[in-house]
């Protein structure tokens, strides 16, 4: 715990001295203050918002050693360079560490080396590490993607669970801080039962990234899409997700045979080829990365600059997180959906073969499975809303009900609202009069009169609705279901996919109720024209990106981790000329500039 009289001007100190800035970002300094007054905390913070800053800077000030709880080893790396780099006093032990190289490290650790020490939770109860830790002041104990130690969380990971058993061997119990992107309220009252927080600080920042524009096309020809978005965005760092292997497999041959820079990332590659792989990727050699989920936890690379998924994701709470690996520096940047209706039958697939978790019961993953289809007919929501989709983001997680936000696909293209209460009706009377027994490519089938065999054998050509909308296209049918079941008129059986009627279909049923659906008719045009720029002299900036390219390979260290593209950005905008100037410029330290400010300013002058 920190004297009061102190706490103010030595956590703004650190933030200056050793990150560069000014001021806190919303909500961090009210953690920082409540780890420094001795208070735990958990925190809901979205990705690229700062979350680490918020258990470094107390981790710093403490008296004793923070240990990090951290998921991935590409986690620990990037955070543990950044941080050396910045002048922090830090090291990482995890399954990438050769005995040698480990028993140092704990060595380093008993004679007070390090301030703060990343471990792999598997890591935290072997007898080599425990005894250290029993030896040594631990102050805090921060769990980063607390997430992770829930089963109603999008990744469990039962290795989580060991924290507990690690905090209750200590003597002295430390502080513990849990931090996160996405949960659900469930999913936070687990983290706190699970982690058994003492009165913890609770916040939720809110969810927002207003510097994210957010897109989705509806296509059928993704391959031709993609490389279109692609080649708009030049040589721009980006990350392209894809559902399977075969997908990351595919589509990376397909970049790299239309002459971009593109590598892979999937559990089927082997760990040398993935760990070369992403760091052809962090260190800029490969400015693409088309990679499966396996891809991305705590990466920190802050200059990727768009986000394409290729194929849906299986929940809001994925894509949004990976999603969110777009703009970390807080610079603009694009996050856009290439959906076909392809991509929900996948995942449906995905999910009913799942094996679930050894650990749990039987009847505890059907729940998760039941949950995780519930999550995908969200996902499926998002994907085909005409409504403001950064809206529907901040509505699923609570926050915000935003209707219009001037900065996605939807609300930036032109949209006219269509009474859509008769076609309505047909619809919600052919499911109800085929028995309320068929997904919604029958249901369409039977409105358009088909005469396929399947429509036929089932007798269902006879049906009083039948060709009732044959004038009518599939893709508006199509629509209008979708429009449907998100605003919760009717349902999908989880199993089955079968349509059924809900309760607030009568009103529309027998007139009561019109319904207006906006349609939107260019969203594909504003996603592939939609380039964020950079207001700045574009030879100064490329020439101190040289120059950070030139001192981080002869540190072997990512670009960014020496300075982020906004903070080049804010160099150029601000020319500094002098070491006092140079330390306005947001995310230049004084550590930094002692070790890198004559030359930035250097080339700033010839520019000058």
């Amino acid at each position: 715990m920190i004297d009061k009289g102190k706490k103010m001007s030595d956590k703004l100190s650190v933030l200056k001295d050793y990150f560069g800035h000014d001021s806190f970002r919303d909500g961090q300094e009210q953690i920082v203050d409540a780890l420094l007054d001795g208070r735990d905390a958990l925190c809901i913070m979205p990705t690229g918002a700062g979350k680490s800053m918020c258990y470094q800077i107390p981790a710093l000030l403490f008296d004793g050693v923070t240990i990090v709880v951290s998921p991935l080893i590409s986690l620990m790396k990037d955070q543990v360079g950044s941080l050396v780099q910045s002048g922090v006093p830090a090291a990482y032990i995890n399954s990438s560490l050769s005995y040698p190289q480990f028993l140092r490290v704990l060595s380093n650790t008993e004679h007070g080396k390090y301030k703060i020490i990343y471990v792999a939770p598997e890591r935290l109860l072997t007898d080599g590490f425990l005894d250290t830790c029993k030896k040594i002041k631990i102050s805090m104990v921060a769990v980063d993607e607390a997430h992770c130690v829930s089963q109603w969380g999008q990744d469990f990971r039962p290795s989580y669970l060991k924290i507990v058993s690690f905090i209750k061997s200590l003597e002295n119990r430390p502080i513990v801080g849990a931090f996160t992107a996405t949960a659900t309220n469930d999913v936070k009252e687990d983290i706190k039962k699970i982690l058994r927080l003492e009165n913890p600080f609770e916040i939720t920042t809110g969810f927002d990234r207003p510097n994210l524009f957010f897109g989705v096309i509806k296509s059928s020809s993704k391959d031709e899409k993609l490389i279109d978005l692609i080649r708009e965005r030049g040589d721009r760092s980006g990350i392209v997700y894809c559902a399977t292997r075969k997908n990351v497999e595919s589509v990376c041959e397909l970049l790299c045979d239309n002459g971009f820079w593109a590598t892979r990332y999937h559990a089927g590659l082997d760990e040398y080829e993935r760990r070369k792989n992403q760091e052809d990727f962090v260190f800029d050699r490969k400015n693409i990365m088309v990679a499966t989920n396996a891809f991305g936890m705590g990466i920190d690379k802050s200059n990727v600059t768009y986000v394409i998924h290729y194929n849906m994701p299986k929940n809001i709470e994925s894509y949004y997180q990976e999603a969110g690996r777009a703009g970390r520096d807080g610079g603009e940047a694009d996050c856009i959906l290439l959906y076909s209706p392809k991509d929900v039958r996948l995942n449906r697939f995905m999910i009913e073969n799942s094996e679930g978790n050894d650990e749990l019961t039987i009847e505890e993953n059907e729940q998760i499975r039941e949950r995780d289809f519930e999550r995908l007919k969200h996902m499926t929501f998002y994907s085909t809303t005409n409504d403001c989709l950064r809206g529907f983001i901040l509505r699923y997680f609570g926050g915000d009900k935003k209707a219009y936000c001037g900065k996605c696909s939807n609300c930036l293209s032109v949209h006219k609202l269509v009474d859509v209460t008769i076609d309505a009706q047909k619809i919600m009377s052919c499911i109800a009069r085929t028995g309320q027994r068929y997904g919604k490519t029958v249901i369409c089938d039977v409105l358009k009169g088909s005469k396929s065999e399947k429509i036929l054998k089932a007798e269902l050509n006879s049906q009083s609705t039948y060709g009732i909308m044959k004038e009518v296209t599939a893709r508006h049918i199509f629509g209008t279901i979708d429009f449907l079941a998100e605003k919760e008129y009717i349902s999908a059986d989880n199993e089955t996919e079968a349509l059924k009627l809900l309760p607030k279909s009568r009103d529309v049923l027998f007139g009561r109720e019109r319904l207006v659906m906006k349609k939107v008719e260019n969203s594909e045009k504003v996603v592939k024209t939609h380039r964020p720029e950079v207001p700045v002299d574009a030879d100064l900036l490329d020439a101190l990106k040289a120059l950070r390219k030139s001192i981080a390979s002869k540190k072997s260290v990512p670009a960014y981790v020496i300075f982020s593209d906004a903070t080049l950005t804010d160099m150029c905008k601000k020319c500094p000329e002098t070491p006092d100037e140079m330390l306005e410029v947001s995310g230049v330290g004084r550590t930094k500039l002692e070790k890198f400010g004559k030359e930035f300013l250097e080339v700033i002058a010839k520019f000058r």
